[in-house]
């Protein structure tokens, strides 16, 4: 039976591209991020101008909004999932935790799964797939609801509910983003993820493709 883990084998990290990201910081500091075998190397921004810099404020306002992918299948941020009343409110029964540094508050109320993904361009999340669609379809099968949620509820968790769309309904890269992002307007996969759900796309193709010969 051909499983939901095979969909990502072939998929190769090393054909990623190199990039680098331009960071501005709370005191308004701009610097630039490049990473390079697996370490990130911090350099000042030469198009800074110190007279002109300036900071941003931080929303320390609490995110408790709930993108309904599926009536089964939600998406959110580390404060929805640390919000009895909400998880309450839309019935969830288990909770698919891929933040860092965020723990599970309810182990008495609800069932969970947790995975400490980094939000970095480098990391592969396409190697934590197999695990969570596996964990995905159990709560599927169980007639459960299912929480997706990271720190924010803007990389990582909607990475792994575009990747977990593409995979079982085999929807193009375009169509799973679009219902997230519909769902969840803050969803936002980080360019290395971006990339990783392109690629990943031409190797759901090209193993369809292959399935769809045996078949004939």
């Amino acid at each position: 039976m051909h499983s939901l883990g095979d969909e990502i084998k072939g998929f190769s990290k090393n054909k990623l591209k190199k990039q680098c990201t331009r960071v501005t910081t709370l005191s308004g500091k701009r610097i630039i991020e490049t990473w390079k075998d697996s370490l990130v190397h911090v350099v000042d921004d030469p198009e800074q101008h110190d007279e002109k810099s300036c900071g941003y404020v931080q929303d320390l306002s609490l995110d408790l909004q709930v993108g309904v992918i599926k009536p089964w299948l939600l998406l959110g941020s580390q404060d929805v999932a640390q919000d009895l009343d909400s998880l309450k409110k839309f019935k969830v029964t288990h909770v698919l935790n891929v933040a860092y540094g965020v723990e599970n508050v309810f182990p008495e109320e609800f069932t969970y799964k947790k995975l400490s993904i980094l939000d970095l361009p480098e990391t592969d999340i396409t190697s934590y797939f197999p695990e969570c669609f596996d964990f995905i379809e159990q709560v599927k099968l169980k007639d459960g609801v299912l929480l997706v949620h990271c720190n924010a509820g803007v990389s990582r968790a909607p990475a792994i509910v575009i990747g977990y769309l593409m995979c079982s309904e085999k929807l193009n890269f375009a169509r799973a983003f679009s219902i997230v992002k519909n769902a969840r307007p803050a969803a936002s996969p980080n360019f290395g993820f971006m990339e990783q759900l392109h690629k990943y796309q031409d190797c759901i193709k090209k193993q369809t493709d292959v399935i769809h010969e045996k078949t004939d």
